[in-house]
């Protein structure tokens, strides 16, 4: 018998992803489910992958066709987190479409004939978190007899069952998704319009077939969250599988049945590592950030302010522990800037004048060459200014205090003391009078040359998130999983 696996003969104990070696004692069961290694009794999958949609870039997938699929039976699965736009995948430029409302942030699905409706529901359910994935599916059997079994709508596992609006199809109505007479789109109306912006991953297109949620993911019995599974079933003759994993064909249909899609205005940096496996740190819309001038695209990494003006944004995930790392690619040189680490317990990020003149500030750089501060303390030291292109790394030991940051590869500021009082840290942003640039959290939206991820395989990122032997991680789930966040 030995003690240190629980009192129970067995070998040593093993953690993976998918077996446990022997017998676990207690205390490595509970350690391996708090960091999200314990096996779980149910097959796991990794998407690697997903593809960044951007409205002002007007990104679409779209395809024909060559024959009619079964268009009264069929089932639609994807994956997206949503930052705006409204359209996700439609039939024709007046057919059929299912999609998430910009305006109401409600789910709709609605089929129309010559501009003319056949069936509308739309949810009482409003979603409105953007750093959020979803799985949504849409089982369609219009031969059923029973009215509401003709369209099944469900989000994360669960079916929809409360609409505000409740209009089914009749009894063996052929939809238009499907039709080889019209265009298909993701992303966007097929001609081009009402664009999404956000990410979307694992569309898969199940011809011929009204399945569940049950064939796409399941409940994690630790976490009791929703989470992918691989599709094993066929997909029939116009299905298709969209993973997004080849950057230089993003519409690539990885099925087999070869139903590729064309890429409308999309290249290598439309492919993400942010995905509903691995969710990545992004900036958030919803807080109230200073200023009235800020606009975030191209997924909520690139951030744009106003003219004659302080505005700020936050980070989606905020840590108390750990090493992270992220980077920022100045895009306009000419304006003011200030990058670092805010205090969630403290500051006050709707102050409209100059937010960085609040506390709670617990790290930033000012990269007009301008100051350093320190928990509101300011440093007059002349760090150097930047030019467009310019790559800062931004290294936050939040264990030991300290806020360090590159330029280019090379050291440039070290901070050993964040301050006192401190709680939260979450990355910021502050610019002032039409500043702009794009933050990479290990999903970057601008083109990476050497290919950097942290010693857990996670991000990608232009330089090494490892300084002095000591590593750094990016800002994602799986991380946060292992080291608390």
């Amino acid at each position: 018998m030995n003690q240190d696996n629980g009192g129970v003969i067995g070998k040593i104990n093993t953690p993976t992803t998918t077996l446990a070696s022997g017998v676990w004692s207690l205390d490595s069961q509970f350690d391996s489910q708090a960091s999200s290694i314990w096996p779980l009794a149910f097959p796991q999958v990794t998407f690697t992958n997903s593809c960044r949609f951007n409205d002002d870039d007007s990104n679409y997938l779209n395809k024909t066709f060559s024959g009619n699929g079964n268009r009264r039976t069929f089932t639609l699965s994807w994956w997206f987190k949503n930052m705006g736009g409204n359209v996700h995948m439609k039939s024709g430029s007046s057919g059929d479409f299912f999609t998430l409302d910009n305006n109401s942030n409600r789910l709709r699905l609605n089929g129309a004939d010559s501009s003319v409706d056949k069936f509308q529901l739309i949810c009482n359910r409003v979603f409105r978190d953007p750093s959020a994935w979803y799985n949504f599916v849409a089982a369609f059997d219009t031969t059923q007899s029973t009215s509401s079994d003709r369209v099944k709508f469900y989000v994360n596992g669960s079916q929809v069952t409360s609409f505000a609006v409740e209009n089914y199809p009749t009894q063996n109505y052929e939809t238009q998704w499907g039709n080889s007479s019209l265009s298909h789109g993701i992303g966007a109306r097929p001609d081009g319009n009402h664009y999404f912006d956000g990410y979307m991953t694992e569309i898969i297109y199940v011809d011929g077939q009204q399945l569940t949620p049950s064939s796409f993911g399941l409940t994690n019995p630790v976490s009791n969250i929703w989470e992918p599974r691989a599709y094993t079933g066929t997909y029939g003759t116009n299905g298709f599988k969209l993973n997004f994993s080849d950057s230089s064909n993003l519409g690539d249909d990885t099925s087999g049945n070869g139903n590729d899609f064309t890429a409308q205005n999309m290249s290598s940096t439309n492919q993400s590592t942010d995905t509903c496996s691995n969710n990545f740190a992004t900036f958030n819309p919803v807080v109230n950030a200073a200023g009235n001038n800020l606009t975030l695209s191209e997924g909520n990494l690139k951030v744009t302010s106003g003219s004659n003006n302080w505005n700020s944004a936050i980070g989606t995930i905020a840590v108390n522990s750990g090493k992270w790392y992220w980077e920022v690619k100045i895009i306009n040189a000419t304006y003011n800037y200030n990058h670092g680490v805010f205090s969630l317990i403290t500051g006050d990020i709707n102050d409209t004048d100059n937010p960085m003149n609040q506390t709670g500030y617990s790290g930033f750089y000012n990269t007009d060459g301008g100051e350093t501060r320190i928990d509101d303390t300011v440093s007059t030291s002349d760090f150097g200014t930047f030019a467009a292109n310019d790559i800062l790394g931004f290294y936050l030991n939040a264990d030991d205090n300290q806020f360090t940051i590159y330029k280019n590869g090379s050291s440039h500021v070290s901070a050993t003391n964040l301050g006192t009082g401190r709680t939260d840290l979450v990355p910021i942003a502050v610019h002032y009078n039409g500043g702009v640039s794009d933050y990479n959290f290990g999903n970057s939206p601008f083109s990476i040359s050497s290919g950097n991820a942290d010693a857990n395989g996670y991000g990608n990122f232009e330089y090494s998130p490892t300084i002095g032997g000591v590593n750094y991680y990016a800002l994602c789930t799986k991380n946060l999983a292992e080291f608390g966040g």
